[in-house]
């Protein structure tokens, strides 16, 4: 007996739709592991890198990012902002931006490096209460991470105004300078150091979520292979229905 195949118009177009959206997506998130694996081999290989003082040398962002560097100034805490929807294990809670105030011998006028302090809990009945937490006072030498920004989140509702103990969800070196008229360098530090402040210092790796993204990619793979074998398998299947109907019940 003959194998025919039944085409059909509507599931086809169907078959190529998802077929196409699941690969075009596979490769968006194997690029975006590619992305995080990148960032993990810097990281690797930086880690083992003296630290830097700022001021030494002229260096840019692209040799200092993932560098641990060392600084020494004031924080302004009359500045601080706080950085929404960033939870740490598993508990919702803000990190704590504060401007610092760089003491550079070789500094022309003022710099400022925008700098994460840590992490505080979210008060669950009220968001905009923060609980309290000590600022040092005077000249303090700090070490962090160099990084471009602090990372996004999915913007929910319309952004606060940018003023002294706003609460945001994402933030910008350049919006920041704009706000507070501060001279920016352009980067910022995720600190590590303590500062005996009560904040907690367990920043998240950057490269986080390689394996998620390589899982995703299969996901998305395997989506589009089922599809295309079943539309195949429904057509053959099809097919020899029809075939073994009589000629006056076969469908078109």
């Amino acid at each position: 007996m003959p194998i025919r195949f039944h085409f059909r118009l509507i599931p086809f177009v169907a078959t190529v739709l998802l077929v196409v959206l699941g690969i075009a997506l596979a490769q968006w998130q194997t690029r975006r592991g590619d992305q995080k694996q990148a960032i993990e081999t810097k990281l690797l290989q930086r880690e083992a890198d003296a630290t830097v003082k700022f001021g030494d040398g002229s260096q840019g962002i692209d040799q200092l990012e993932f560098r641990h560097m060392a600084l020494r100034g004031e924080f302004i805490a009359g500045w601080p902002v706080y950085l929404d929807n960033r939870p740490l294990n598993g508990v919702a809670g803000f990190y704590v931006l504060m401007p610092f105030r760089l003491v550079v011998s070789n500094a022309g006028g003022d710099s400022y490096v925008l700098v994460a302090r840590g992490w505080l809990p979210r008060d669950p009945a009220d968001r905009s209460k923060l609980p309290s937490y000590p600022t040092p006072a005077g000249i303090i030498e700090i070490e962090g991470l160099v990084r471009r920004d602090f990372g996004h989140v999915l913007q929910l509702g319309n952004a606060a105004s940018l003023q002294p103990q706003a609460i945001v969800q994402n933030l910008g070196i350049d919006e920041f300078a704009a706000a507070s008229k501060f001279k920016l360098q352009p980067f910022v530090i995720e600190q590590t150091s303590n500062t005996d402040d009560h904040l907690l210092r367990d920043w998240p790796r950057p490269s986080l979520g390689i394996e998620k993204h390589r899982g995703y990619a299969f996901q998305w793979y395997a989506l589009a292979v089922m599809a295309f074998i079943f539309f195949v398998v429904t057509g053959f299947r099809r097919g020899s229905e029809n075939t073994n109907k009589p000629a006056d019940q076969r469908s078109g």
